[in-house]
C-alpha cells in the first residue's frame, strides 16, 4: 500500500504518480471493486466464464459444442445496493436552513446518490468539493494516499484513459493544490501538463484585458473526502458472490436442460461388433446431422431420461431467500404476495433498517467533512421511503381523530394516500368552504 509518507519521500513526482496508479490497480481493494462493478453491470464473472465440457475417449476434457450453454447472470447485487442506497438517499438530504441547498448546489443530492452507490459497490468512493459543487470519484479511478500516523486522507491521484492506445491523464491532488500529468507518444516517460494550481481561483474583470486571474487559495483541509459503504470498509459483494454464482449456475443449468428437452441416449441392438469409436461417431452424427446409418440387422432406439427439476426449484427458492437474508435486504415479493398488516411490514423492514442505520453513520461522517469545506453549519436528516398498509394506517388515524386537530388528521391521511403535497391547498379550500357556509347561514337568518 502506497502512503502519504511515501509520496513525501518521492524524488520524482511524475514517476511516483505512474507507479502509484499501477500499484493501486494491483491492490485487493481495486480488484474487489472491479469484480463488484462487473456484477453491478450484470456481467457476473463466474457465469460469464463458465463453459460446459465433455470427456472424450482419450480421457481429455473438451468443450461441449453440442449442448445448450445458456449463461444467465442475475441482478441480485444491483438490486441490493440500489435498494439500500435509495432507501436512505432517494428523497435527498433534508436541511434545517434553506440556504444550505443553495450553497451545496442544485445537483448535490444527485451526486450524493452516485457517490453512495459507488461506495456500496466498491467499498469506498471519494467526494471532491470543488469550490461550489461536489464531484464523484470511484475507487476504480482514484488512488488514495493515507497518512501513516493518523490514517487521514492527505493526497490522492485520479487518472483516466479511454483506451490502452490513448494518452493516460492523471491529476495529483495535494493539500496545497493539484497538478496535471500526461503520458502519450510524445511523453513516454510522463510530463507535467499543468503546473500546480490552487483549488480556489479568484478573477477580476478589467475593460482592457477582460477576465484576469489575480490570486488563489486552498482549503483548510484536504478537499477530497472518502465515503465508506459500511463499517467493515469492504464491498457489499463480499460474502454474497458465492451465493450469487451458485444461483446463476443452477438457473442456467436448469435452462439448458429445458432447452434440450431431456437427456437422450441410444440403445443399439445387434451391434456387438461396434467399438467405442464407432459408438462415438454414431452419437456425433445424430447430434450434428440428426441421421446416421447402421449395419444390416442393427436396430437403433432412442430413450429419454427426464432431468429432475423439483430439487432445482427448491434450491433456487432457498438460495433466493438466503441471499436476501445475507444481504439484509427487503424482499418485496413477500409483501406483494398477500395482505399483510402494518406490523408485518415493519418487521420485514427491520433487517434493512439495521443495515441502513450503519450506512447512515458513514454518510453523516462524510457530510460533516463536506460541510466544513463548504462553510456550512446545519444538521442533515433523511426521509426513508417505506411501504405501508394505507387502509390500516388511515383507519388508525381516523380512530384517533377526536384527540387530534382537524388539520393534522387531514394532512396525515393525505400523506398516507400519496397526496401530501396537496395538503396545504386542500386545507385552504376546506377553510374557504367553511367561510362560505357560515356566510350563507348568516344570510338565511
Amino acid at each position: 500500500m502506497v502512503t502519504y509518507q511515501d509520496f513525501l519521500r518521492a524524488k520524482d513526482r511524475t514517476d511516483f504518480v505512474k507507479q502509484t496508479i499501477d500499484k493501486h490497480k494491483s491492490s485487493s481493494l481495486y480488484q474487489t471493486a472491479l469484480l463488484a462493478d462487473e456484477y453491478d453491470r450484470r456481467e457476473n464473472r463466474t457465469i460469464k466464464l463458465f463453459q460446459k465440457v465433455l470427456r472424450n475417449l482419450q480421457g481429455k476434457i473438451v468443450p461441449d459444442i453440442w449442448g445448450s450453454n445458456f449463461k444467465m447472470p442475475s441482478n441480485f447485487f444491483t438490486r441490493f445496493i440500489v435498494q439500500e442506497n435509495q432507501y436512505l438517499l432517494g428523497n435527498g438530504v433534508t436541511w434545517k436552513e434553506e440556504s444550505t441547498k443553495k450553497t451545496l448546489g442544485m445537483k448535490f443530492d444527485t451526486q450524493l446518490q452516485k457517490l453512495g452507490r459507488k461506495a456500496l459497490s466498491g467499498g469506498v468512493s471519494f467526494g471532491f468539493w470543488n469550490s461550489d459543487h461536489l464531484e464523484v470519484f470511484s475507487v476504480l479511478e482514484f488512488a488514495p494516499l493515507y497518512d501513516e500516523e493518523d490514517g487521514a486522507l492527505k493526497a490522492g491521484i485520479r487518472w483516466w484513459q479511454i483506451d490502452p492506445n490513448k494518452p493516460l491523464r492523471a491529476t495529483l491532488y495535494e493539500l496545497d493544490g493539484y497538478t496535471d500529468y500526461i503520458w502519450d507518444d510524445k511523453h513516454t516517460n510522463g510530463d507535467i501538463l499543468h503546473d500546480k494550481t490552487p483549488y480556489k481561483l479568484h478573477y477580476v474583470e478589467t475593460p482592457a484585458d477582460g477576465r484576469m486571474f489575480t490570486e488563489g487559495e486552498n482549503y483548510p483541509t484536504f478537499p477530497i473526502v472518502p465515503l465508506w459503504g459500511n463499517s467493515k470498509h469492504q464491498s457489499e459483494l463480499v460474502g454474497l458472490r458465492e451465493q450469487i454464482d451458485c444461483y446463476d449456475l443452477i438457473k442456467s443449468g436448469y435452462a439448458n436442460n429445458v432447452d434440450e428437452g431431456s437427456i437422450i441416449y441410444w440403445l443399439l441392438q445387434n451391434a456387438g461388433g461396434m467399438g467405442d469409436i464407432d459408438l462415438e461417431q454414431f452419437v456425433t452424427k445424430m447430434k450434428t446431422l440428426h441421421a446416421a446409418t447402421v449395419e444390416d440387422g442393427v436396430k437403433a432406439e432412442s430413450h429419454n431420461l427426464e432431468a429432475p427439476y423439483q430439487s432445482r426449484e427448491a434450491l433456487l427458492t432457498r438460495l433466493r431467500a438466503d441471499l436476501y437474508e445475507t444481504a439484509m435486504a427487503l424482499d418485496t415479493k413477500n409483501i406483494a404476495d398477500g395482505a399483510v398488516t402494518a406490523t408485518q411490514i415493519k418487521a420485514a423492514y427491520e433487517p434493512l433498517n439495521s443495515k441502513t442505520d450503519e450506512y447512515e453513520y458513514c454518510v453523516l461522517d462524510f457530510l460533516a467533512s463536506i460541510m466544513e469545506l463548504a462553510g456550512v453549519k446545519d444538521t442533515p436528516t433523511f426521509t426513508r421511503s417505506v411501504i405501508v398498509n394505507s387502509q390500516e394506517e388511515v383507519q388508525v388515524v381516523i380512530s384517533a381523530a377526536n384527540y387530534l386537530s382537524e388539520d393534522y388528521v387531514t394532512k396525515k391521511i393525505l400523506t398516507l394516500l400519496g397526496d401530501g403535497d396537496e395538503a396545504d391547498n386542500i386545507l385552504k379550500e376546506m377553510s374557504a368552504n367553511e367561510l362560505d357556509r357560515g356566510g350563507n347561514l348568516d344570510e338565511e337568518e
